[in-house]
């Protein structure tokens, strides 16, 4: 397994985080706790150490199921999760709903304090190694935010501080106040705007960049079945990214770079993770998981390695194939 350093913090960590959005069940079609909890020790055995959640995955849930999954374990585990998405106020600005519950973007101080208890609660332990802005708030002002985050990590409670879905502009306001160990974008083959925007500036501060997504919500781990459906609430039933016309192009994508796989002696998966560690100077993979088979196949792509004539073979595949699906 790679390693890396989460920015200015020390922080060390596994190249390959393991996501856990999917295993609060919201936008995924449900959950199994129990198979989430060993998907989450299958982890940890294959050398994952940072394991990513979220308050608003699952209003609970899958901080609960990680809290539960690390129960003498903790030590073995760089444990993120996040803020700033919030259903005890209707402060800030409405986002979504969830379960029946308003959702609001909202970074005040006294709110995050809240929050960072009620995680610490659902997680089962007394320090977040890195606490993250989820959304980003209009209605507070960043030095708020940070003031907030710093006197976390004076506490002990937090170790490191990151955002997620910002700007550049946002991201250069929270430096002013103090540091900045990680931000958390969007990454993969088919995703790769930050690379001309947030990336460079992360680069600058020796901000870690966490990007999650990396096969974005699974189009890219492998062929996918033409009659494979999607249902419930599982947000890929309307992604138009998983249409029909779009999985035939996956299909030859994926068949044009099937002599490079074997060569690789890998999965598809595994070889578009590895793709993501080699490109738009991410630190860290984050991919979902929701079983212990995922998550073992997942954490393999820590020890594959891309020369640059592969990178080449998967950007040409991929510029022949999936730009309409961008």
């Amino acid at each position: 397994m790679k390693t890396t350093t989460l920015g200015p913090s020390g922080i060390q960590s596994s190249a390959i985080g393991l996501g856990t959005w999917a295993m609060g069940g919201w936008m995924w079609g449900g959950g199994d706790n129990a198979a989430a909890v060993l998907a989450i020790q299958a982890s940890l055995d294959a050398g994952v150490t940072l394991v990513d959640t979220a308050p608003a995955y699952g209003l609970g849930r899958s901080e609960s199921i990680v809290g539960t999954a690390l129960k003498g374990r903790r030590h073995e585990a760089v444990i993120a999760t996040k803020c700033g998405l919030v259903w005890h106020t209707q402060q800030g600005t409405h986002f979504f709903e969830e379960d029946g519950h308003p959702v609001y973007r909202y970074l005040g101080r006294k709110s995050i304090f809240h929050e960072c208890e009620e995680s610490l609660k659902r997680l089962q332990t007394d320090y977040i190694d890195l606490y993250i802005t989820h959304w980003q708030d209009s209605t507070t002002p960043v030095a708020e935010t940070m003031d907030a985050l710093l006197s976390l990590k004076k506490q002990g409670k937090i170790r490191a501080i990151g955002v997620s879905n910002v700007s550049p502009e946002t991201l250069a306001e929270y430096l002013q106040y103090g540091p900045v160990d990680a931000a958390q974008e969007r990454y993969s083959l088919i995703d790769r705007e930050i690379e001309q925007t947030l990336a460079p500036l992360c680069s600058e501060h020796n901000v870690a960049v966490l990007g999650y997504s990396s096969l974005a919500l699974g189009l890219l781990a492998g062929p996918i079945d033409p009659a494979r459906e999607f249902t419930g609430d599982d947000q890929r039933a309307s992604n138009p990214r998983f249409s029909a016309a779009n999985r035939a192009k996956l299909k030859a994508f994926f068949e044009e770079l099937e002599p490079l796989r074997k060569h690789l002696e890998c999965s598809f998966g595994q070889m578009m993770i590895a793709w993501t560690l080699a490109r738009g100077g991410v630190s860290v993979a984050l991919c979902g998981a929701r079983v212990p088979k995922q998550a073992v196949e997942n954490a393999a792509a820590g020890s594959v390695t891309l020369r640059d004539d592969a990178l080449l073979l998967i950007d040409a595949a991929a510029a022949r194939h999936l730009n309409a699906l961008a």
